[in-house]
């Protein structure tokens, strides 16, 4: 064994100090890391010529020039089949969603005209269907109504729709270009199951005015104000309604329980809301039900989509309204057609870019809000259907457009005796999918405090609004995000015996403490937000440990090991910190020792002396090593000295 020379030349050797690297350099490593961790143009830069990469950037920008050269008969086949199938449910959900959004039932057709084409060119999902969604049309009547009334002003309601949709594709498609999709990860899991189970209860809850007859009910969306109106107008519900619309919801909910329990027939539940539009509209026309409570949608105006360019509001006083409206059911559409489009690539084994789905879902909403469209993403009703009925590329969502176009030029008519009660169950029966109990369930049984988001989310929503929920679900995630962040955890490691191996003692019940020395492990980046925690923290740890050895009659604690594996950073706030703990630390006799500390700590505590402070000697690669070596010392009596790695490895064994 050395001297301290010796030691530091070893210590040099064990942990060694990353080679410089220019500042632009870091940067841009930082920079690539935050917003191309995906490496989107490898494709593009391995191309040899400038016609070669023009063509890559073409096919990333539009997918379907991947898949459009090698398409075959067969796939159309299975795409046809499955086109056919979903606007079979695409056609009455639009009409219905479009109801709920308080907009013209025509406008759901439009909105599922258009929308797909654009997204059949630029999308990477095989198997997203593309359309209006029940939450998002909610959230435009409950937004908007707030300040328009769609009864009132009809026409400036659908202007401020429109509008609306515009500022939704340009945020979206802002977000995308500007890599900045993991905004949406904010969201977690946990908070769309409650939101999302929150948003259908509500909305189920909206079409008690179509099921009960109502003529007038409540803007607002909360269940107490939904109740109130239900019940201080029981003279007003009408049996009629009642039983046709209890009828059609068992019939909707019988098909669905079909399907799911034998998915080759997922066919019947798909084709049953248009089944039972048709089935509602022969009984309303050979009874004259209209005539006797029952409501209708009415005369639907044949044609393609009018342009709307000229109807977007963009000036003062509801500019900011359509603004604010437009990022919200933004965010929410963002949400649930990522999050639906990921979960079936990764059934089908392949992986979809986000930023990339971002500008081609914000890119469709900004040409639908130019063609009489509203807001439109992949639900996941449709997109199930779709996956079910065996599609193969996106070519699905052009067969889905053609057959809504083949309706606006010549089927229109045909659902003018269509009842509204019949919307009203198709949307209670596509919204009771949401629900997922089971999810909720499960985030019970692992993790508790995901539960509680998921439950803040529902509850804000069920007993507040749309709005006031989605505020709940995101401040708690953010909350608990910065949690995690300013309270990291810290743990105790114990050698398992006869190994250098450390690990947690809590978990691991063989391992066993080391007499004089104390290691701690710290599993979070060091930052100003967590520093002075992590001083406090480790400090209670050693006071702890004392209390604990005196009682005991052991040696106190004379070495402080930090396991740094974890550190993947750390600032100018956490250098200070360590700093501060090494002289807090020497004031009571004790050392502090690092092991495995990462390039980028290496570099930042060399920058500021701190690694000077400490010492070369005192940094080890792994725990073990930094163990052996204070116990080495602290049995051969010469505290200056550290022995080597190999040494400490001989003494161990």
């Amino acid at each position: 064994m050395g001297g301290s020379g010796e030691a530091n030349g070893g210590a040099a050797a064990r942990v060694p100090m990353p080679p410089a690297r220019p500042f632009l350099d870091t940067f841009r490593g930082n920079l690539k890391e935050t917003f191309f961790p995906d490496d989107p143009f490898r494709s593009v830069v391995r191309e040899r010529g400038a016609g070669r990469r023009t063509l890559a950037a073409l096919r990333y920008f539009f997918p379907f020039l991947e898949w459009a050269p090698a398409y075959t008969l067969g796939a159309f086949k299975s795409d046809l089949i499955a086109g056919i199938t979903i606007a079979s449910l695409a056609i009455p959900q639009g009409i219905s969603y479009a109801k709920l959004a308080n907009l013209p039932p025509i406008l759901g057709l439009y909105s599922s005209f258009v929308p797909p084409l654009v997204y059949a060119l630029m999308g990477s999902s095989k198997d997203l269907a593309v359309g209006t969604v029940a939450v998002a049309s909610l959230l435009i009547a409950s937004m908007l109504g707030s300040q328009v009334s769609a009864t009132e002003n009809p026409a400036l309601h659908l202007h401020l729709a429109f509008t609306a949709t515009f500022f939704a594709g340009v945020f979206q498609a802002s977000l995308g270009l500007l890599r900045l999709g993991f905004i949406v990860d904010f969201l977690s899991h946990a908070t769309i199951v409650g939101f999302m189970a929150g948003a259908a209860t509500v909305v189920c809850l909206q079409q008690l005015k179509g099921i009960l007859g109502l003529n007038r009910f409540t803007t607002s969306t909360d269940i107490v104000s939904v109740m109130e109106s239900v019940f201080s107008q029981t003279h007003q519900w009408r049996w009629e309604s009642v039983v046709l619309g209890s009828g059609f919801l068992f019939f909707l909910l019988v098909t669905r329980f079909i399907s799911k329990r034998r998915p080759k027939l997922f066919w019947i539940s798909a084709a049953a809301p248009l089944t039972s539009v048709i089935l509602g509209s022969v009984l309303v026309y050979l009874t004259h039900a209209e005539n006797h409570g029952i409501q209708v949608i009415g005369y639907l105006k044949k044609g393609l989509n009018p342009p709307s360019v000229t109807s977007l509001q963009f000036s003062p006083p509801y500019m900011t309204l359509a603004l604010k409206t437009g990022i919200i059911t933004g965010v929410i559409a963002l949400a649930e057609g990522i999050a639906v489009g990921r979960s079936f690539a990764m059934f089908k084994n392949y992986n979809i870019d986000g930023n990339k789905e971002m500008i081609a879902i914000g890119t469709m909403n900004i040409l639908g809000s130019f063609t009489s469209c509203y807001l439109t993403t992949g639900p996941f009703s449709r997109s199930a259907v779709n996956y079910n009925a065996g599609c193969k590329t996106a070519m699905s969502n052009v067969i889905m457009s053609v057959a809504v176009m083949i309706t606006l030029l010549f089927l229109t008519p045909l659902f003018h005796y269509t009842p509204l009660v019949v919307l009203s169950a198709i949307i209670i029966s596509a919204m009771l999918g949401l629900i997922d109990y089971q999810a909720a369930i499960h985030l019970w049984q692992v993790d508790k405090v995901d539960f509680c988001v998921c439950i803040g989310a529902y509850l804000g929503v069920v007993f507040g609004s749309v709005e006031i929920g989605l505020v709940v679900a995101v401040a708690i995630s953010i909350l608990r995000v910065l949690l995690f962040i300013a309270r990291p955890r810290t743990t105790v490691l114990g050698n398992i015996p006869n190994s250098m191996i450390y690990r947690r003692m809590d978990q691991y019940t063989t391992a066993q403490m080391v007499p004089g020395v104390l290691v701690l492990r710290v599993d979070a980046p060091i930052y100003f937000a967590n520093a002075s925690y992590l001083r406090e923290r480790i400090s209670r740890w050693i006071d702890e440990e004392e209390e604990r050895t005196k009682d005991n009659g052991e040696m106190g604690v004379q070495y402080v090991v930090l396991d740094m594996g974890a550190v993947g950073g750390i600032d100018t706030s956490g250098t200070s910190m360590l700093d501060e703990l090494k002289k807090s630390l020497e004031r009571r006799g004790m050392q502090i020792v690092l092991a495995n500390p990462g390039s980028e700590i290496m570099k930042k505590l060399d920058s500021s002396k701190v690694l000077e402070l400490i010492g070369h000697e005192w940094i080890f690669p792994t725990v073990g090593e930094a163990v052996a070596s204070c116990d080495y010392v602290l049995h051969s009596h010469k505290p200056g000295m550290v022995m080597d790695s190999a040494a400490g490895h001989e003494n161990m064994v």
